[in-house]
């Protein structure tokens, strides 16, 4: 696996840049074509906590996993983890919708407890009232949800509205 390492706010040392080499390189096993893949990871100071985000996009999806941490070095251990679990967790459901996504992993054993059905249990229709985005804002907080799906008035697209980790809003457009 390729890397590409920044740090924001936060100098990547040789010894952090070899760590995360490390570590992350051990999900190397679970790709058919390991050489082929790049990990991107920004590592970030907030407050007290050293962040870690990992981005690996393969051909048809894209794995991603975040973790903090008052040492930095326990933080990419807890987002190998995540990324790990990830893979394995989806793995059986990734080839149950797409036998192509399967095809870039290496063929592993998933136990029981790794593969959760997950299925639709409420299917809401909604009808989409032209609105602005802070208008879209406010709704989302009124129903007190973490996104709200709306038509803006401005484009004329369906957007989505989403409440960030950071507590600031993104907004998602439809073309």
């Amino acid at each position: 696996m390729k890397f590409n390492i920044r740090g924001s706010k936060i100098v990547i040392t040789d010894a952090i840049k070899s760590y995360i080499e490390s570590k992350i390189g051990k999900l190397d096993k679970y790709f058919e074509h390991p050489d082929e893949i790049t990990a991107s990871v920004l590592v970030n100071e907030s407050g007290v906590n050293q962040k870690i985000e990992v981005t690996i996009p393969i051909k048809t999806a894209i794995l991603r996993a975040e973790s903090a941490d008052k040492d930095l070095y326990a933080a990419i251990d807890l987002v190998v983890e995540k990324l790990e679990r990830q893979i394995r967790k989806n793995k059986t459901r990734m080839h149950k919708i797409n036998k192509d996504v399967v095809a870039e992993f290496i063929d592993f054993e998933v136990s029981k407890e790794e593969t959760e059905e997950e299925t639709i249990v409420k299917r809401k229709t909604i009808e989409m009232k032209p609105m602005n985005e802070e208008e879209a804002i406010l709704q989302m907080n009124m129903l007190g949800h973490d996104f709200f799906i709306f038509k803006n008035s401005e484009t004329d697209d369906v957007a989505v509205v989403y409440k960030r980790k950071d507590n600031q809003y993104g907004i998602i457009d439809v073309k």
